[in-house]
Parts: C-alpha cells; sequence; structure tokens
C-alpha cells in the first residue's frame, strides 16, 4: 500500500471517531472495514453484497461528509492541537522547566477560552 492511500485510510478513521455517528449505518461499516480492517474494495464489495462501484462511492460521501464536518466544527484539529500542547507540557515538566511548563499549559487554555467565545459569538 502506498504510503498516500495508509494515510487517507489514517485520516479517515480519525475522523470517523469524532464524526462517525453522523453518517449512516452503512456508510460507517463500509468505512470501517476499508480504514480498520484494511480490506480492499472487492473484498469489501463481496462482504457487503454490492459492487466494487458502489463501495468506492459510498467511500467517498462518507470521506466528504467527515471532511465537511471538520471543516465546519473542528472538533479533531482542536483535540489533535490540545494533545500535542500537552505533550509539550509534559516534556517540558520533565526537564524541570517550570516557566515554560506554565507558559505551554496558559496556551492551551487560551485554546479553550478563544473557542468557548467563538461558540457563544462574543
Amino acid at each position: 500500500m502506498e504510503r498516500e492511500d495508509l494515510r487517507k485510510k489514517v485520516d479517515l478513521a480519525f475522523l470517523s471517531a469524532f464524526y462517525g455517528g453522523m453518517l449512516t449505518e452503512n456508510q460507517r461499516r463500509i468505512l470501517s472495514l476499508y480504514c480498520e480492517e484494511d480490506l480492499s474494495l472487492g473484498e469489501i464489495a463481496g462482504d457487503v453484497g454490492i459492487s466494487r462501484q458502489a463501495v468506492h462511492e459510498t467511500l467517498n460521501r462518507a470521506a466528504a461528509k467527515l471532511t465537511e464536518m471538520e471543516a465546519t466544527l473542528g472538533v479533531a484539529e482542536r483535540f489533535r492541537r490540545i494533545e500535542s500542547g500537552l505533550e509539550d507540557a509534559l516534556s517540558l515538566l520533565r526537564k524541570h522547566d517550570y516557566p515554560g511548563t506554565e507558559q505551554k499549559l496558559e496556551e492551551l487554555l487560551s485554546i479553550e477560552e478563544s473557542e468557548s467565545e467563538d461558540r457563544n459569538g462574543i
């Protein structure tokens, strides 16, 4: 499998963790078989009982919906930013860089505050 294909699967699985509940049951099942079980389109088609083309179209629709939801809501990106910031803060803490740790934690809190203000229209 090419690196780009693998990255696409990982990204789809990640977005599905946040927004998968907004997909149809069929889209969730096909996406799970594709991303998590690493089945080919032909294997999924045989398992689900539809054509390979229908699997391809379902995956494209699901990917488009997940991408659109992330563009609108940004929950997955926010999660990534906070997770990365927490890892940075832990690294600074382990180095006994308490001022750096405090600054990183304040940055993380400001992410939450600014996004809360954005949601509330302030």
